[in-house]
């Protein structure tokens, strides 16, 4: 019987290792996809959209579709599908790991405050600026909506999910985008100080070049930790390898 992957999806490596298993003689592929984003981009292999039920309802799934190996691609910060995708893959015993691009690193000329949680980040936002480019994605903007002092300028993909900070301005946008890009947004708009997650990768770095380069303050939430005894490996050849399908 050929092989079943499962990847747990919605990130460019997801994509990126779809495409690559495809690719290999007798592999079977199904990429799930949580369908907090209406308009996903093609997936090589089989797709299903919709959230399982928790890590009992993982755990069914993968029994049923007799999945062989669990590759975890969601986002960083998705860290509620992490930790049903370790308790579903112990409970099976279907061979599990977490594919995660490394985070970022301040470098030199980087102002940055380094936040736990979205909450933290709000509260160091006052001395630090009134204007605010906030990228940390549409959910969770309530932890800024006590801010009445500043105002937001709320980058998302799709239109954020209330509530929303009282004096927001919202930008649809999707990346990657460049230097040019970021620098052209963070002074027309007066930006005072960027707040992003550590999502890590270049298709989002350019923003913390352009901050740098005007000299402004960033505040990075910092990942959530994965769950104990979880491995995690930083790209998809290091998955392969794992699989024992890498070339050569």
């Amino acid at each position: 019987m050929s092989p079943h992957v499962l990847i747990l999806g919605g990130t460019a490596e997801a994509r990126e290792l779809a495409a690559s298993l495809v690719t290999r003689p007798g592999v079977r592929v199904t990429t799930s996809l949580a369908g907090r984003v209406s308009r996903p981009g093609a997936l090589d292999g089989e797709v299903r959209v919709g959230t399982f039920g928790g890590a009992e309802g993982l755990a069914a799934w993968l029994r049923a579709h007799q999945v062989d190996a669990l590759v975890d691609a969601t986002h960083p910060f998705a860290a509620g599908i992490t930790a049903n995708a370790a308790r579903a893959a112990a409970a099976t015993g279907v061979p599990a790991v977490v594919l995660r691009r490394p985070g970022w690193s301040a470098g030199h000329g980087d102002r940055w405050h380094e936040a736990a949680s979205l909450d933290a980040a709000a509260a160091l936002l006052p001395p630090l600026g009134r204007r605010v480019f906030l990228t940390t994605g549409r959910l969770g903007l309530a932890a800024f909506v006590d801010l009445a002092d500043l105002h937001f300028v709320v980058r998302s993909v799709e239109p954020p999910e209330p509530p929303v900070p009282p004096d927001a301005e919202v930008v649809l946008a999707r990346g990657p985008f460049t230097v040019e890009d970021e620098t052209a947004l963070l002074v027309g708009h007066h930006i005072d100080v960027l707040v992003t997650k550590d999502s890590g990768g270049a298709a989002t770095a350019a923003k913390l070049s352009a901050a740098r380069d005007l000299g402004l303050p960033v505040v990075v939430v910092r990942r959530p930790p994965l769950p104990y005894g979880v491995t995690a490996v930083p790209d998809v050849f290091a998955v392969l390898t794992l699989l024992g399908l890498s070339p050569g």
